[in-house]
């Protein structure tokens, strides 16, 4: 089953002389469960995509479906309820808060969603990523790797339908990137997941099910399944 489809998506900044195109007619879809790595230079495009794969920024041209409903079809509140209820984030810089504890950074995006957390799940999430001992600490409290691992769960607290990771191991040392991949991986056998990474290691896009090449703006298939 798919659970994420773009069809033809251009993304265009500036015109004339300034003119860049971002994304040029890019289509695809990912199945349910899959972890799709993208990978590609430097200002090829790659936060381009996942920014619109999440619906944080609109397209030239084209639409992006995730489980049937059409992203830019929506209204922005519509859209903002989406994202929070249906995709989960992991971004290179943690966005912890910092007076918030562990457990409390990861039930943040429930509870201003008015949502009750789920204890026995929180509880298995903080064991999955080895933070229940740590789960009263604060983020100045814990190393880089341990504050990753945090994002990784306030990612999954809401059982989202789609993680979008962006360089996720940007800032982490190579023992701590290989556990955070690995922990990712480990996310999307355990709870049925879908992921799509960007990462520049090709090390870590070997950890996925499918790899996506990007560049000068389109996506070409490096391995894997092609869908």
């Amino acid at each position: 089953m798919e659970i994420l489809i773009t069809n033809k998506l251009s993304k265009t900044y500036g015109t004339g002389e300034t003119k860049v195109e971002a994304l040029k007619d890019v289509s695809f879809s990912v199945a349910k469960g899959e972890f799709v790595a993208i990978v590609g230079p430097s200002g090829s495009g790659k936060s381009t995509l996942l920014h619109l794969l999440g619906g944080l920024d609109y397209p030239t041209v084209g639409q992006v479906f995730l489980d049937g409903r059409g992203l830019f079809s929506m209204r922005e509140k519509e859209l903002a309820v989406l994202r929070r209820r249906n995709i989960g984030f992991i971004f290179q810089a943690y966005n912890l808060v910092p007076e918030l504890n562990v457990e409390e950074n990861i039930v943040l995006p429930l509870l201003l969603d008015s949502q009750k957390p789920d204890k026995e799940y929180i509880d298995e999430l903080l064991n999955t990523l080895g933070l229940q001992d740590r789960k009263h600490h604060l983020p100045n409290q814990l190393s880089g790797g341990q504050q990753q691992r945090i994002a990784i769960g306030r990612a999954l607290a809401a059982r989202p339908a789609i993680i979008l990771a962006d360089e996720p191991t940007g800032n982490l040392d190579s023992k701590n990137s290989r556990d955070v991949v690995n922990l990712m991986k480990l996310s999307v056998e355990k709870y049925k997941q879908t992921l799509i990474m960007i990462t520049h290691n090709e090390n870590y896009a070997s950890f996925a099910d499918r790899v996506l090449y990007v560049e000068d703006g389109m996506v070409s298939e490096l391995g894997g399944n092609t869908r």
